[in-house]
């Protein structure tokens, strides 16, 4: 199928093939009919991509100091190559558009394949042939709104909003500042409400078009001060909508000035916000901003996970809206064809971004593009970039998952060691396909898994998805007869651990990313360590939100199974023997004594009689480096401050050693499994995988408990 896609790095604009996307259990995958090119976001959005890097830098200076934060941690050269990568990242464009269910997923209802739809979000809607939207972004179409109308959802439902914020009375009199898509719809939809509506603009012809669709006034908007002051009897308006885009000041300034004391300003569109505070303390003007399409907006558990507010605490949700404003059309009281001065073929899109860049010297306001009428989504599944000749004295890699560690650090360090070849892509988006299959050089991408693990060419496959999916891959990888390197963790539950345990047969290689276990500093200090040893490892891990993937226990499995298992595997190596206990505490949270898993002292007991803790910790400032480890054993200190310095003292000597870039262990790692798949040796033994992952699952037993737990690894 074809899908619109920029670069984010050069701002290149193009239909691209790319893979249909996978339905999800919340959501369903929509044959586009119709879609808007939302010409005041979306020019936003191409004009930002096609600027320099230094236009970039200074217009995010917010960015530019995480980098340079990220410099001083993990050194120029490593940081460098993430911003790169991810400056890379292909961006998809478009979030609005109707269409027609082609496939319903497991979780949704009151859906069903056929029906017609319009769906609202950015990364959801977009100008593409197939979407993939989650449940609360779509809403039915009514029999008396055509496609055409419905396409212009997402946008009607932040005009909306807006009005919305505003609290309109009936007869109040409101100024609408900014007469483009947006302005338009909602001078109508206050019209709708009752109210006298004047708008104003810098250009005649929308000022004409507001006056045709019901405005009371409008005005340019040099004149609108006189005119407001007319238009309200010399009282100032109830209230001011501001829906211009511009980085000027203006906007705000004279929405004041029209303002009656005590009057509302609303701002739906991207103006400067440096308030006047003495013009808007003197009237105690309310000042309000309006959030997108409404409630749920940039909430996960509803936009992704589909979990609606009570109907009864947030009357008005986005999907609402969308419902709401669909049903305005419906009515006749909103007429978006009004609105529209072109419309295109999609296979033409590329001439409607010409008519916003410029290159093209037409006025527009709203622009719909229209798509073929029929599409078989089994035809889809698979693009076929290259016919590059696969041997079986390489590693051939099928890769699923190509999130921003997989792009910024996996794929990198694998082309650092050579001999891997790049065969399929798998990936739940066909955004991020296309852009990782052709920087990469993939022979084909694809959305089904299953494309990965029958492909004969294939020897090797990474697992490199969210965390809940790893233990399914692993198993169909082995049952494949594939050799198997996964992202840690191994899994999320003990369940699924035994499971892997019960299909591995030892015939291929099974690794996990503990990658710390290969840094060239823990090797060095592996080499002076014998015995009995013992072992602090302190990390300053930082605070994630609660809202983010990894701390959902049925998604990322929680920091201790997410991320501890890198910290026991590394002591585990050091100390070369198995964890045979456990004990462990956390935090208590004062309010509700409920064990903070974020903040967690461990102690290992091992059978060779070593011990490590483990001290995990997210409420650190973040200027202290990340990892420190001291190891005592066998006549020998040592001390690993982040791996970039090592110091050894033994006896009365004291080595130090330093590295301008963290080396983490990535190419060791990748240089390891290579060895692996031709020798048919792990580098880490199922064995010890198996007890660490266990291990991480015993900790949260412990927390529970408050007791010592053991380990059976057996």
């Amino acid at each position: 199928m074809k899908q619109l896609i920029q670069s984010f790095k050069t701002g290149e604009l193009g239909l691209f093939d790319v893979p249909a996307p996978i339905c999800q259990d919340n959501g369903a995958l929509v044959q586009t009919t119709v879609s808007l090119v939302s010409a005041g976001t979306e020019k936003m959005l191409v004009d930002f991509a096609k600027k320099s890097m230094l236009a970039k830098a200074k217009d995010r200076p917010d960015l530019v100091k995480q980098v340079i934060d990220k410099m001083k941690k993990e050194g120029v050269k490593n940081t460098l190559e993430k911003v790169f990568t991810k400056l890379d990242t292909p961006i998809p464009l478009g979030y609005s558009l109707a269409g027609r269910v082609l496939e319903v997923g497991a979780n949704m209802s009151g859906v069903n394949v056929g029906d017609r739809v319009a769906c609202g979000g950015a990364g959801y809607a977009n100008h593409a042939e197939i979407n993939y939207v989650p449940k609360n972004l779509m809403v039915k179409i009514p029999d008396g709104v055509d496609d055409v109308d419905a396409s212009f959802v997402t946008v009607g439902a932040i005009a909306l909003q807006g009005v919305r914020q505003t609290e309109p009375k009936l007869g109040e009199r409101v100024a609408v500042m900014g007469l483009g898509l947006l302005g338009q719809l909602t001078v109508q939809l206050l019209k709708a409400n009752g109210c006298k509506v004047i708008g104003s603009d810098v250009d005649p012809d929308k000022i004409e078009l507001a006056k045709k669709l019901g405005a009371d006034e409008a005005c340019h908007a040099g004149e609108l001060i006189s005119k407001a002051a007319e238009f309200s009897n010399g009282h100032g308006v109830d209230a001011v909508i501001i829906a211009a885009s511009t980085s000027s000041n203006q906007p705000v300034i004279d929405a004041a000035e029209i303002s009656r004391m005590r009057g509302r300003v609303v701002f739906v569109g991207m103006v400067g916000m440096d308030i006047p505070r003495n013009d808007y303390y003197k009237k105690e003007i309310d000042l309000r901003l309006s959030m997108a399409y409404g409630p749920g907006r940039y909430d996960p558990e509803y936009e992704e996970k589909g979990n609606d507010y009570p109907y009864d605490l947030v009357r008005w949700t986005e999907q609402r809206n969308f419902e709401a404003f669909l049903g305005l059309i419906e009515e006749g009281k909103i007429t978006p064809k009004d609105l529209i001065t072109h419309s295109y073929d999609f296979d033409d899109a590329m001439t409607a971004y010409d008519l916003l860049e410029g290159k093209i010297k037409e006025k527009y306001l709203g622009i719909v593009l229209n798509y073929k009428s029929e599409i078989n989504l089994a035809e889809h599944k698979v693009v076929q970039r290259s016919d590059k000749a696969v041997t079986s004295d390489k590693i051939n890699v099928g890769l699923i998952g190509a999130g921003n560690f997989t792009k910024s650090v996996i794929l990198p360090n694998m082309q650092k060691v050579g001999d891997y070849e790049l065969v399929g892509l798998c990936t739940a988006t066909g955004v991020s396909a296309e852009g990782t299959g052709k920087k990469y050089d993939f022979k084909y991408i694809t959305t089904d898994s299953d494309e990965v693990f029958k492909n004969s060419e294939i020897n090797s496959v990474f697992v490199t998805t969210q965390h809940n999916d790893h233990a399914s891959k692993v198993i169909k990888a082995m049952e494949n007869a594939k050799h198997c390197f996964v992202e840690k963790p191994l899994c999320i539950y003990e369940e699924e651990l035994e499971d892997i345990k019960a299909a591995y047969d030892g015939k291929s290689i099974l690794q996990v990313g503990f990658n710390r276990r290969f840094a060239p500093m823990i090797e060095k200090m592996k080499a002076k360590l014998n015995g009995q040893v013992s072992i602090n490892y302190r990390v300053n891990a930082g605070i994630i939100p609660k809202d983010v993937w990894i701390q959902d226990r049925t998604i990322g499995g929680g920091r201790i199974i997410g991320e501890v298992c890198h910290f026991i595997d590394t002591c585990s190596y050091l100390i070369g023997s198995d964890v045979v206990s456990v004990y462990a505490t956390t935090v208590q949270k004062a309010d509700q004594s409920i064990p903070d898993e974020d903040n967690v002292n461990i102690t290992l007991n091992y059978a060779n009689g070593s011990s490590a803790t483990i001290g995990y910790y997210a409420y650190g400032g973040s200027a202290m480096p990340k990892e420190y480890i001291e190891v005592f054993g066998n006549g020998v200190s040592m001390q690993m401050t982040d791996f970039r310095e090592l110091v050894v003292y033994q006896g009365s000597k004291t080595d130090k050693s330093k590295s301008a870039n963290q080396d983490k262990g990535f190419v060791n790692e990748f240089k390891a499994f290579k060895t692996s798949v031709q020798s048919g040796t792990p580098a880490i033994s199922f064995e010890s995988i198996y007890n660490t992952t266990k291990t991480t699952f015993k900790i949260l037993e412990s927390i529970r408990s408050g007791q010592v737990v053991f380990v059976d690894s057996k």
